[in-house]
């Protein structure tokens, strides 16, 4: 590669950084991996070796875990700004009805803790606890350990939270491995850590919603909250994608099926970095622009 090809290069890469922060708004953290990865591609880097070079470039494990909770984090906040957790909740509060609100509850916890750190995640959502309380007159632990419950088990055991990210890393294990284990190890234990010991701790213990905290809430409109369907998918692409890329790299690594050009782009927008880039993108797009 010559050098006027590389300076263009340069060049290039420049304008779109500066106009995909000035002018889409685009986060400069987001912007500046995007453009490692376009001058990545474009001074004809493998694919698998533009992620490596990213993570090499911010120090090796601490690049690592910083960039996927970096990402993890602004993935979060658009789902926080926008109401989608809000959403959530109401939506399988409505479903289930309010006999089996811990149900919903812990799975409101389980899906909003995976983009949302467990303090934000219950700050959100500890108002709905407050008024289902008020409302059924039962203990405030009968609905608040099912949304404890299951934000603490996808903060521990599900990424992009930086606890398992770290492990992960740590023990080189792929964070597909990870996610999928979460879910299978994760999801019985948030049902009995949460409505089943809740059930049964709210008949010894009655707790009444705190003074001050327990007068009626603003009535919830749905049409100014992102959709049920909508939330799920976004926090699905990234786990999805990412899976994706473990089971592509077993099946290579196993001969199961040919390397190629298409297992190598599967392979790197699987990569944490990429798919949690392509999800905050979307978020952003889609919840707090439109």
């Amino acid at each position: 590669m010559t050098t006027l090809s590389i300076a263009l290069i340069i060049v290039s890469a420049v304008i779109l950084l500066l106009f995909m922060v000035l002018k889409l708004k685009v986060s400069a953290f987001i912007s500046l991996l995007i453009i490692a990865i376009y001058v990545g591609i474009l001074t004809g880097m493998p694919l698998s070796a533009i992620t490596g070079s990213i993570q090499e470039g911010m120090a090796s494990t601490l690049g690592f875990v910083a960039t996927v909770v970096g990402l993890g984090a602004i993935f979060g906040q658009m789902l926080e700004s926008s109401g989608g957790a809000e959403s959530l909740a109401h939506y399988l509060i409505k479903k289930f009805g309010k006999d089996r609100a811990p149900w919903a509850m812990v799975f409101t916890g389980f899906l909003v803790g995976i983009p949302v750190f467990f303090d934000v995640g219950f700050i959100i959502l500890v108002p709905i606890v407050y008024a289902l309380s008020r409302d059924t007159k039962r203990s405030l632990l009968y609905y608040a350990i099912p949304l404890l419950a299951g934000l603490a088990v996808t903060h521990s055991f599900i990424p992009p939270t930086p606890g398992p990210v770290a492990v992960a890393d740590i023990i080189d294990a792929q964070l597909g491995w990870v996610i999928l284990l979460g879910f299978i190890l994760g999801l019985p234990t948030a049902i009995i850590a949460g409505p089943v010991f809740g059930k049964y701790i709210s008949k010894k213990i009655h707790l009444e919603p705190p003074f001050g905290l327990d007068e009626p809430q603003q009535e919830f409109d749905s049409k100014n909250y992102p959709s049920f369907r909508s939330i799920v998918i976004i926090i699905s692409i990234p786990l999805t994608l990412i899976l994706l890329n473990t089971f592509t790299t077993v099946a290579v690594s196993k001969e199961f099926i040919r390397q190629s050009i298409w297992t190598e782009i599967v392979e790197f927008i699987g990569h944490p970095f990429s798919a949690l880039i392509i999800a905050t993108l979307i978020a952003t797009y889609f919840l707090c622009l439109k």
